[in-house]
Formats: structure tokens, C-alpha cells, sequence
């Protein structure tokens, strides 16, 4: 039996074994929703957000709310962060009104965690995006569509392309995945959105599109990261939808077959065309639907202890 999972604010706060048994319970839950509804009834979930999101905040509501815990979204606009309160403040402020679990999502590196380190007993943290560094709640959802798909992890041979370098998304997902066993990541991306850190390292780095799709069964294309690229050229659309693209007939250079997965946002005409994000192939939506069933399956592990 895996040892009780506290906080989420990073691939390696969790073994493989617990992985497995998130991934588990979300499956089942994937199947069977309403046998989960209301069996955290009377707790209560704050969504802490100091950055845009649409999928991440709203399927943690959701998934709160299917499970009858009490909701309060917080954002920087419009609370005391205008005022000059910090971020230990704003959570301190917050872990007072005793809240089961606090969603936080920021734009600087590692607080999560830092948060994680000062909360009390029974208040649980879950990372839902920190700058570049870690969005493991996203990994857990790829993960499950991925496992959804494929007889095991091992058969996978799947591409990672577009701006890498800059995705949060990227690096959870790679780290998840190795965890798991997947057979072969690659990667594909213009040199300056490849990461020169670690985040590299178990995958292989394709210097063009068209060669590393040869033979894949998985493509996950990722956006260029606009709000955070600070002195690099960003292409023109046009130019890299040319290159870096995913189009119908650079899908058939894969694997017939290949399923086709995007976090989100998408930007329809850049890293994907509206033919293929629209496709039979395409498992984005299924990626929305599993964003519920994941935190679902998160929420009910962390507060496990307390039920």
C-alpha cells in the first residue's frame, strides 16, 4: 500500500505506485461518475489564481462541486494582492478559514511548494502551474488519456513538439511518463524552444517535425508560450505552421492511426490545424473530460485520511 499522499505540487511528490493508484481511481471514475458524487460532502476547496486559466480552474470546481465540497475561487484581480498583500499573506489568510485543499496556480517558480512547506495539518496543496517549472495535474490527465488508448505504457511511442522550453506541460508530462514506463518520448521543436536544462533527459530531440512523426502512435503539440518568451524572435504564424505544424498530411507520416492530444489553449493554424484537432484521431476533448476525472481522483486521495 502507497503512503498517504499529502501534497501535489510536483511529479515527484508522488512514487509510481501512487501514480498507478490515482490513475486507477480516476479510471474508475471515468466510468462510473456518479457512483463518486458526493463523498466529500461539507469540505471545502479554495482556487487560488493569480494567472488566466479556463480547463485547469473550472474542472477543479467541477470536480470539487461533483464531489459536494463547498468552492471559493480566488484571483489576483479584484482581492488583496492589488493592495500589496503577499502571496505567505494571501495563504495564510486563506488556511485560517480552514479550507480542505488550495488550488494555486503562479506565475513564478516553486511557490506552490514554498506554500506546500508552511501549511498545517489537514490543508492540502495541489500545483496547478507554476511559471515554466511543473504542472503535474495536467501530466496526470495526459497520462490517463494516454493509458486510456493504449494496452500499456510501454507500447507508447510518443511526440512532444512545438515550445518546449517553455512549457510547464512538457516537463511534467516527461517526468510523469518515465515514471511510467513509456516506451519512447521525442521531442521536436525550433532549437530556441528547446530547454537546455535536464528536462531532455530519457527522450529524443528531432531536429524537424516530419522526422521524428515517422512511426509515432501519439502526438502532443504544445503552443509557443507568448507570455512567457522574453528576447527570442516568435515566427509568424504562417512560417511556423509550415514548419513546426501539425497538418493532415504530416499526420500521415505516422503511425496509421496515431491519436493527436493538446492541453490547451489551442492555437488553430500555428501548432495544429482545425482538420486535425477536429479529427477522429484527436483525443483533446477526452484530455477536457479527464481533467475532471483526474482532480476528482486527487481530491478524494489527499482528503482520504480525513473521510
Amino acid at each position: 500500500m502507497a503512503e498517504t499522499l499529502n501534497h501535489f505540487t510536483d511529479v515527484g511528490d508522488c512514487s509510481r505506485e501512487q501514480l498507478e493508484q490515482l490513475l486507477d481511481l480516476a479510471f474508475s471514475i471515468s466510468r462510473d461518475i456518479r457512483a463518486f458524487e458526493n463523498t466529500r460532502t461539507g469540505r471545502m476547496l479554495v482556487n487560488l489564481f493569480y494567472e488566466a486559466s479556463t480547463r485547469t480552474r473550472v474542472s477543479f470546481e467541477a470536480a470539487a462541486k461533483r464531489l459536494g465540497m463547498h468552492v471559493i475561487n480566488i484571483s489576483a484581480t479584484g482581492s488583496s494582492v492589488e493592495k500589496g498583500e503577499s502571496l505567505e499573506d494571501t495563504f495564510y489568510t486563506i488556511q485560517a478559514m480552514g479550507p480542505d485543499c488550495i488550488v494555486v496556480r503562479h506565475p513564478e517558480e516553486g511557490n506552490a511548494t514554498r506554500l506546500a512547506a508552511v501549511a498545517e495539518p489537514g490543508v492540502h496543496v495541489i500545483n496547478a502551474g507554476d511559471g515554466t517549472r511543473a504542472h503535474p495535474t495536467q501530466a496526470l490527465l495526459d497520462a490517463l488519456t494516454l493509458r486510456q488508448s493504449f494496452p500499456d505504457f510501454g507500447s507508447i511511442r510518443l511526440v512532444m513538439a512545438g515550445d518546449i522550453r517553455h512549457s510547464r506541460v512538457a516537463r511534467s508530462a516527461i517526468k510523469m511518463l518515465r515514471m511510467l514506463g513509456i516506451g519512447e518520448i521525442r521531442l521536436a521543436g525550433p532549437p530556441e524552444f528547446m530547454p537546455g536544462d535536464g528536462t531532455t533527459e530519457g527522450t529524443t530531440v528531432f531536429n524537424d517535425l516530419d522526422s521524428a512523426i515517422r512511426g509515432a502512435n501519439a502526438i502532443m503539440m504544445l503552443r509557443i508560450q507568448k507570455e512567457r518568451i522574453t528576447g527570442l524572435h516568435i515566427p509568424a504564424a504562417e512560417d511556423y505552421h509550415r514548419q513546426w505544424g501539425l497538418s493532415e498530411a504530416r499526420l500521415k507520416q505516422a503511425e496509421a492511426g496515431c491519436f493527436v492530444l493538446h492541453p490547451g489553449p489551442m492555437n488553430r493554424g500555428v501548432e495544429i490545424s482545425s482538420e486535425v484537432a477536429d479529427s477522429p484521431q484527436s483525443l483533446i476533448r477526452r484530455q477536457v473530460r479527464n481533467g475532471l476525472h483526474t482532480r476528482m481522483a486527487l481530491l478524494l486521495t489527499l482528503t482520504r485520511a480525513q473521510a
